[in-house]
């Protein structure tokens, strides 16, 4: 192909990337549109670097042999191997986000009256406890965490 050719490639490519690009603004707001700009800036910007051409030789050398296949034993055994490669890499970072998830979210339950279901069992304040209502701890300086430890000792449960 001559450089007339990448240049007409690089132009429709540019033109659809626009019409994506309003279409994702009127519909999506700002932020995918502004996604969709970045790649519509992206054939422009590999035409004038001299990619294009080398991602389209790459494409046509997977496309070739894509199709070049045959039903050989050994060659859909290595993308068998390779898929269930992908599947258990995907997973692993799944399990690996669950157990870290976990362990950050575990908290050492306070030692006190236990129920039937093993929970801790709040007492009421003041009741037969001979406590005055607790004084007032200084905030940790979360507002949300604050409101929260508020009415949980307006409730009893602190």
């Amino acid at each position: 192909m001559d450089e007339a050719t990448w240049a007409a490639l690089t132009v429709v490519l540019t033109v659809l990337g626009v019409v994506w690009t309003v279409v994702a603004f009127r519909r999506r707001g700002a932020a995918n549109g502004l996604r969709a700009l970045g790649f519509t800036l992206l054939p422009a910007a590999a035409w004038l670097t001299g990619t294009l051409r080398m991602f389209t030789e790459i494409g046509s050398a997977v496309s070739r042999w894509a199709t070049s296949l045959v039903l050989d034993p050994r060659v859909w055994t290595g993308v068998g191997l390779a898929g269930t490669a992908a599947v258990l890499i995907v997973l692993s970072g799944y399990l690996r986000a669950r157990q870290l998830a976990r362990g950050q979210g575990r908290t050492p339950l306070p030692e006190g009256p236990r129920g039937s279901s093993g929970a801790v069992l709040a007492e009421p304040r003041g009741a037969g406890s001979g406590e005055a209502v607790q004084p007032r701890r200084k905030g940790t300086g979360d507002s949300e965490l604050d409101e929260i430890e508020e009415l949980l000792r307006r409730r009893g449960i602190q």
